[in-house]
Order: structure tokens, then sequence, then C-alpha cells
């Protein structure tokens, strides 16, 4: 893509690896390696997985050399070392959408959790308030869970169905247990087929 980013967040790790390791045998055309990097810069880390793929892109090395990663010594700007979490709450409007299937509907609820939260703790938050309309269930996956049923809905893989989380109407690029809405977003999860 024209900002550097290649494919998705998640896959820019391997696809970094592959360039890094490809790039004297690679000649159609040169790939911006800063532009790339300033796109992994920006992101924010956390699940094991896109860690363990971006970090030896990260470090110019080998796995084996990725043991002398001081955070200590960090600012704190580093995806791999962010900063401790602000107290401070936040609020977050929360919606779950259904009209492909069953009887329809559409419920909203606000919830304060505290800054840095992550859409599952916003998630749980609006269980624990009103829990015959957000309950959920997940499943733990490499990357962190899953959201497999709201509001006793579950996503089947037979019928193509799946849970699809928006903010401002954009797809979210992180699953529940890393995306961290800010202040005043409207998260809606939406049932949706593929």
């Amino acid at each position: 893509k024209g900002n550097g980013m290649i494919g998705n967040i998640y896959s820019m790790g391997l696809a970094l690896q592959a360039l890094g390791a490809t790039s004297t045998f690679y000649a159609p055309r040169e790939w911006d390696c800063t532009q790339a990097f300033s796109v992994v810069y920006s992101h924010e880390y956390r699940q094991p997985m896109a860690i363990a793929q971006v970090l030896p892109a990260l470090m110019g090395r080998s796995y084996l050399d990725a043991a002398s990663l001081d955070c200590n010594a960090n600012t704190g700007t580093h995806p791999l070392c962010p900063p401790p979490l602000p107290a401070a709450p936040i609020i977050v409007v929360y919606s779950i959408i259904n009209e492909l299937r069953g009887e329809p509907f559409d419920f909203t609820t606000q919830v304060t959790v505290p800054a840095g939260s992550t859409l599952l703790q916003v998630m749980e938050a609006a269980a624990v308030e009103k829990p015959n309309i957000f309950s959920f269930q997940t499943e733990p996956t490499s990357w962190g869970p899953m959201v497999v049923s709201i509001h006793r809905l579950a996503a089947n893989a037979d019928d193509r169905t799946y849970w699809q989380f928006l903010s401002s109407g954009n797809a979210l690029q992180e699953g529940v247990g890393t995306y961290k809405p800010q202040d005043g977003s409207h998260i809606q999860a939406v049932f949706s087929t593929y």
C-alpha cells in the first residue's frame, strides 16, 4: 500500500522478515523499508505472535540476538516497551447489532473504563452492567481471544458468519484483546457474513 503497509499490521512482521532476508535477490523493484518500518514503529504490538514475527526485522538480527533488547534504557516510545497505562477513566459507547439471522437487535450502552483498557475490557464492563444483553463468549487463539458469540448469537463457519468490530464505521485492524478504544469512541459489534 502507498503508506508503507504490507498487507495488514499482523502480516507486516513476516513481510519485513521476507524482504529483509531476500533483499539481495529481490530485483523487480525497490521497496521503501523506511516507510514500512515507520508503520511498524507507530503500532503498539501486544500479542506474542505478532511480536515474535516483527522482532527479528526490528532488531536487524536473528531471534538469538533479541535477548539483548533493554526496555529499561528505552524512552517509552518503542512499540515493544510501551509506557505504563494511565489510570484516568474514559467513556466508550458500545453497540451490538444483528440484522442477519433470527430476530434483529440493536443495543447500545455506555461504559466507563480506565484509559488504556482493551476492547475486551469494555465488553466485560458492558456484560457486567447488562448481562442479559451484552453477554459474550470468546475462544483462545494464538492471536488472542476471538469473540464467537454475543447476546447468545454464535458465529458459525458453516454459515460463514462472524462478529465484526467497527470503530467510526471502519473495521478494526486488531483483536478485542489488543485494540484500545479512545475516550468517546463508538465501537460496534456487527453480526456479519464473509
